[in-house]
């Protein structure tokens, strides 16, 4: 079987060094060390001004939205993972969609100020497979609008755009570091600001609140990580560039073997970097998706259809909404298998079944 992504997982010894330390200090959650340790060491590689570790990437959009005080309106993007539209409903905010661009399948920025109200207060836009929204755009209709802009970068772990990390935009970014991620530590998020201020509000935030053992400063929630998944963080972190380098080759493996393919790729933005988070590819029909699909799944290969359906469309807890292109990409896309330990030799079984599905 060929999933669609498989955890990376460092030597068992060089985890196992990290859970012996846990044992003879017996901290296992609540700020230890190597929570604490994960933190600087994740800021130094991101080049961002302030960081946090926190339980999953979900709650940090959470706390996100919190922190900064949301309500009403938040404009967002009906294709991406649930959590993104999730999140906003669950702190008592209203997601307003907007319609995403056909190329970068990012939120088309082009259409987010005619969806502004006197009740919008934020934009939530997420950075999809990891290709950067149009983040000087947003930025511009942000401050003309005295918006606040959140990045849901679960996918972007590693993105550098116009020199710098794709998290230092926006009020607050958030990442994602589930297993299923190019780098996980099992369960894990992260949520980062450039705002001093902001930073101590969101630690408080992640720690019930907290402010000293007998007082509390905020509303908080249990936002913190245990110490065995800040383990697998640290046993993972000196295999970052050894992960991109074989993503990156089997990603340009795909392209070489698709490369007579009737199908494209969303368009790259073009002052960032790769971080080869996913292999995505848009077919000309979904009934060509479809057979291809099921060719994969007849031949033990699970591809997966990253993000269909619409959010707009199919959560009971939002009014449903059609959205031209949304609807139409996510009936023609789909994630081809990436994950460090596949082989040149199943990337190449994969194009081949998919072009034999076109040529038939």
């Amino acid at each position: 079987m060929i999933p669609v992504t498989k955890p990376f997982l460092p030597p068992q010894a060089e985890y196992e060094k990290y859970l012996s330390g846990i044992w003879k200090r017996q901290w296992l959650t609540n700020s230890g060390p190597l929570g604490s340790e994960l933190e600087m060491k994740l800021k130094a590689h991101l080049e961002v001004k302030h960081l946090l570790y926190v339980t999953n990437g979900t709650i940090a959009l959470q706390m996100a939205i919190k922190a900064l005080e949301l309500k009403g309106e938040i404009i967002t993007t009906p294709f991406s993972f649930v959590a993104t539209t999730s999140s906003i409903v669950w702190e008592g905010c209203s997601p307003v969609f907007v319609d995403i661009d056909p190329n970068s399948l990012n939120i088309d920025s082009s259409r987010i100020e005619a969806a502004i109200t006197e009740n919008t207060s934020a934009i939530l836009a997420t950075h999809v497979y990891g290709n950067p929204c149009d983040v000087e755009a947003i930025e511009r209709i942000a401050q003309k609008h005295d918006l606040k802009v959140i990045y849901d970068g679960a996918h972007a772990f590693g993105v550098r755009i116009n020199g710098k990390s794709i998290f230092d935009y926006g009020d607050i970014s958030t990442c994602s570091l589930h297993a299923t991620k190019l780098y996980h530590s099992i369960e894990g998020g992260l949520i980062m600001t450039k705002d001093s201020g902001l930073l101590k509000k969101l630690a408080y935030i992640r720690n019930f609140g907290f402010n000293g053992p007998e007082a509390f400063a905020e509303l908080g929630i249990n936002g913190k990580n245990s110490e065995f998944h800040a383990a697998m963080g640290l046993a993972n972190f000196g295999y970052i560039d050894a992960i991109h380098e074989h993503r990156k080759a089997l990603t340009e493996r795909y392209d070489t073997m698709l490369r007579n393919l009737r199908a494209s790729k969303p368009e790259w933005h073009g002052n960032a970097s790769l971080n080869y988070a996913y292999y995505p590819i848009i077919f000309e029909s979904s009934e060509q998706m479809l057979n291809s699909l099921s060719k994969l799944q007849g031949n033990g290969i699970f591809a997966r259809r990253y993000f269909y359906p619409s959010l707009a469309t199919t959560l009971p807890y939002v009014e449903a909404k059609a959205m031209k292109i949304t609807d139409d990409i996510a009936s023609r896309i789909l994630c081809l298998p990436l994950y460090f330990d596949l082989t040149v030799e199943e990337v190449d079984l994969i194009a081949r079944l998919l072009l034999r599905v076109q040529n038939n």
